[in-house]
């Protein structure tokens, strides 16, 4: 693959060395070495990394954009990150923007393979957004998790996911807990006739995720998180290739810890195989702004080179009385989160309070 990668980056600096300071970037995120130190023509040629744009931002930023030879990722999703903000990201002074791919990455990573579209037929929904919710908080026991599952499938939800916390602790390991809010959510369904997922959460090595995935598979579940960030983007991408009857919902933990682009991670992960990509939603617990979220969701489901869309999932402080306010800006081609908000209501009232959730999105009328 000789086509180039385009990085872009904002540098802090000032005039009179960012073309320097942008040299040294492209380098590092390259050869990461002295360009003297390189005798053999194709490589100065072929892979070292050119400064392509340098724009003044104002306020002491530059905007540089740096080709990186595609070659150098390998068909690897981690050695892609690797090339993209690799060494760079220990310069406190440079913040990774966005990146555009070549035709020939697209292709060799493919995307999502079930998508949102995948995600709202195994809902067996068509004319409105999709519902979810967590299962939360750590500490409660397996049962107590599965009788929590019950309620939340009794009010009607498509999906009902494991929290990101809940890994193999003590008080809730895997095995366990994945059996018993499966049975919990099959129990459910028989009595609502709606065909509620539950999905668990992966985490660990390799190994420890293709067994929980065989648990999932003997369970009758089709659909799992993960954390790219946590597990490894190069997991994800081995597990869409491996486990092709799975949709995979990535989960934005660690990506709000570097200097990357929130946005540029949506994009990524949806590159990597991510089928749904949770994220912060404006006015909640967290501080993303609306037009970070705009660009999160235009990443994750806008045309991307016959890639398949993934499904934006807001998430983070969400509420009852904000599920307008959500499907005016989001749309259909959605699945709202609401966890605390639900799970905040009475013991006896959480059936209740999720049913009143279903029911708000059902009855929205799209513009």
């Amino acid at each position: 693959m000789n086509e180039r990668l385009q990085a872009f980056y904002r540098i802090r600096g000032d005039a009179s060395s960012i073309e320097e300071r942008a040299r040294a970037v492209a380098i590092e995120q390259s050869v990461e070495a002295p360009l003297a130190a390189i005798r053999d023509p194709r490589v100065l040629s072929n892979i070292v990394g050119h400064v392509a744009a340098i724009e003044d931002q104002g306020g002491g930023w530059f905007g540089v954009r740096i080709d990186l030879a595609t070659a150098t990722v390998g068909e690897d999703a981690g050695q892609l990150l690797n090339m993209l903000f690799g060494n760079t990201s220990l310069y406190d002074e440079v913040v990774l923007d966005d990146a555009v791919f070549p035709a020939a990455l697209l292709s060799a990573f493919g995307g999502p393979r079930h998508g949102g579209a995948g995600l709202f037929a195994r809902a067996k929904v068509e004319s409105r957004a999709l519902t979810c919710s967590a299962l939360k908080p750590q500490g409660l026991a397996v049962q107590e998790l599965g009788e929590l599952a019950f309620k939340l499938a009794l009010g009607g939800l498509d999906y009902i996911k494991d929290d990101h916390g809940l890994a193999n602790q003590s008080f809730s390991p895997f095995d366990d807990r994945a059996r018993a809010c499966a049975a919990a959510v099959r129990k459910a369904v028989v009595i609502t006739g709606r065909p509620t997922r539950y999905v668990p959460n992966l985490y660990g090595h390799f190994g420890q995720i293709e067994r929980q995935l065989g648990i999932a598979r003997s369970e009758g579940l089709d659909t799992v998180m993960i954390a790219p960030m946590i597990a490894g983007v190069s997991t994800l991408q081995a597990l869409r290739q491996a486990h092709p009857e799975f949709a995979f919902i990535a989960h934005p933990a660690m990506t709000g810890a570097a200097r990357v682009s929130p946005y540029l991670f949506a994009k990524l992960f949806r590159l990597f195989g991510a089928d749904a990509a949770i994220f912060p939603n404006p006015g909640g617990r967290f501080s993303f702004s609306i037009a970070c979220c705009r660009k999160i969701s235009e990443a994750l489901r806008g045309p991307w080179g016959g890639l398949s869309a993934s499904l934006p999932v807001p998430a983070g402080g969400m509420s009852l009385q904000r599920v307008p306010e959500l499907l005016d800006y989001y749309g259909r081609e959605a699945m709202l989160l609401i966890g605390g908000a639900l799970l905040s209501a009475p013991s006896d009232m959480i059936v209740k309070e999720t049913a009143a959730f279903v029911r708000a999105v059902a009855e929205y009328r799209y513009r």
